[in-house]
């Protein structure tokens, strides 16, 4: 298991203060090139709305940007929030992402909108998105449409209809569910697709739903075993102390969207470190810091080796929350780049 370990990113585009939105961009296009030169094996780019600190907002157009500039690295969605989209559009999308870069696309997708109830509320009274409640139907959509033979509509008039979401496909996105609960985990068994825990987030009952997947797994002909990784925040440094001082903007982000207080760019490490003492806040940090890994290149290499093997995983997608310092560039994220040249010296060098 060790020796194999396999090392994946993904990306929110994080948006520090005074850093404009074309800057994080550019940051993580870059950090996306990095990753392809040392071996990674995938770049996801997150869905979220509205929110300060974070610009991925549209990952097929940071996908299309990405895989432009990237070799050979896959590229894909972690994930798209279905709720919010037709169907025929993810599908159309994602076939074209497939003809520009065959090969390399993945498309992660998820049940939850990524927004608060104001903005999912908009997203559905201004454009076509698909019913949270028909999430099992509308993924069966979608493989359909993505599938050379494409998908069959029957007319009332009893006629059938062709739909393809590109002509003359010869391949298709690799398709995988995610999820923080039980049911993704249930509906990728049953559907036979990868499935991925979205430990990042929160970490909570992620045995149960890797229990579930496999146990209820259902082969099909393009996945015929269980295929799962996990996530989780890291920031890695030359030294411990470095590698807190850097995640301290994220901890205290998480802590502010956790307790309902208003959002905001993400601070430098200077203004996190200068911020007012914060009961409430301090714990939820605490409780956090125990989960994410905070650690210089060789505790961080063991903590995700020990990671793997408790859950039985040969890949770990790694959410790099390293933070700024205030005279850093600001088309660029030295703190992120150094978290993911570390760890790929502890453990890609290795395998």
């Amino acid at each position: 298991m060790a020796s194999s370990l396999r090392l994946s990113v993904l990306d929110l585009v994080p948006v520090r203060s005074g850093q404009p939105s074309s800057g994080a961009v550019a940051a993580s296009v870059r950090l996306a090139q990095l990753a392809d030169r040392l071996g990674y094996t995938r770049y996801w780019f997150a869905e979220h709305h509205n929110m300060p600190a974070v610009a991925s907002t549209t990952p097929p157009v940071l996908i299309a940007a990405t895989v432009s500039r990237t070799e050979r690295i896959r590229v894909g969605s972690g994930g798209v929030m279905l709720p919010n989209h037709a169907p025929l559009v993810v599908a159309e999308q994602f076939a074209a992402l497939e003809a520009i870069a065959p090969g390399r696309i993945d498309l992660g997708i998820g049940r939850a909108p990524g927004s608060d109830p104001v903005i999912t509320q908009l997203l559905r009274v201004s454009g076509p998105t698909a019913d949270v409640d028909r999430f099992p139907d509308h993924v069966g959509d979608i493989l359909s449409l993505l599938s050379p033979d494409g998908a069959t509509l029957r007319l009332t008039s009893g006629r059938e209809y062709p739909i393809t979401a590109t002509p003359a496909a010869t391949d298709v996105p690799a398709l995988w569910l995610l999820g923080s609960s039980d049911y993704s985990a249930k509906l990728a068994a049953e559907l036979g697709l990868p499935y991925v825990f979205a430990n990042h987030f929160s970490g909570e009952g992620l045995e149960r739903a890797l229990e579930l997947y496999r146990t209820g797994f259902r082969p099909s002909e393009r996945h015929p075993s269980p295929e799962t990784f996990l996530t989780v925040n890291a920031s890695v440094a030359p030294t411990v102390e470095e590698a807190r001082a850097r995640a301290l903007p994220q901890l205290r982000s998480m802590a502010r969207l956790r307790t309902n207080r208003p959002m905001r760019p993400l601070e430098t490490v200077e203004e996190a470190e200068a911020a007012p003492a914060d009961a409430m806040a301090d714990e939820l940090i605490a409780g956090m810091e125990r989960r994410w890994i905070i650690a210089d290149a060789a505790g961080a290499a063991r903590e995700l080796r020990t990671l793997a093997e408790r859950h039985g995983i040969d890949e770990v997608m790694v959410s790099p929350i390293a933070g700024s310092f205030e005279t850093e560039p600001t088309d660029a994220t030295p703190g992120r780049e150094q978290t993911l040249a570390l760890l790929a010296g502890g453990l890609l060098a290795a395998g």
